[in-house]
């Protein structure tokens, strides 16, 4: 029991990791080449999927150009418009001047979140993925816990 809780404190410690360096943006499961960085998120467990979750249903939005949920840039706002059938949905809009001036002119001020830039990015996504595969090693190290073979104990004549 006590070498699971040391596990399960590493794997979430690298994934908790990557998300404290890169936000919530280092796991995406839809976005652009960061889906197949979720392959090796994913082994985390329901915990990445969680995170996903949250990523694309409350910091994500559509694109009124395309159509396409996406990261909000900086100077644009999350808004709920009506859509053809009676529901509502997120889009991104663009800030006014006058309210990016009344918000001091940070990022992030719309309601969207501001993605890691260049490598700090990476290093997120790169931890948050190392996490997933050291979970797997972790499993197939429970799985097959003699390993490939039976180890002699010391002190055994051969």
């Amino acid at each position: 029991a006590h070498r699971g809780v040391l596990a399960m404190i590493g794997v979430m410690g690298l994934f908790g990791l990557g998300l404290f360096v890169g936000g919530i943006d280092a796991v995406d499961s839809k976005g652009g080449t960061d889906r197949f960085w979720f392959l090796g998120q994913a082994m985390v467990g329901p915990t990445a999927f969680a995170v996903d979750y949250v990523h694309q249903n409350h910091f994500k939005a559509v694109d009124p150009r395309t159509g396409l949920n996406r990261t909000g840039d900086p100077g644009e706002k999350r808004v709920q418009v009506q859509v053809a059938g009676g529901g509502t949905q997120w889009q991104w809009q663009a800030m006014s001047a006058a309210e990016i001036e009344a918000a001091g002119g940070a990022l992030g001020v719309g309601g969207g979140n501001v993605p890691g830039l260049g490598r700090l990015n990476e290093i997120a996504m790169l931890s948050c993925t190392l996490a997933g595969m050291l979970n797997l090693i972790i499993f197939l190290d429970a799985l097959l816990p003699c390993g490939y073979g039976q180890r002699k104990e010391e002190g055994e004549a051969s």
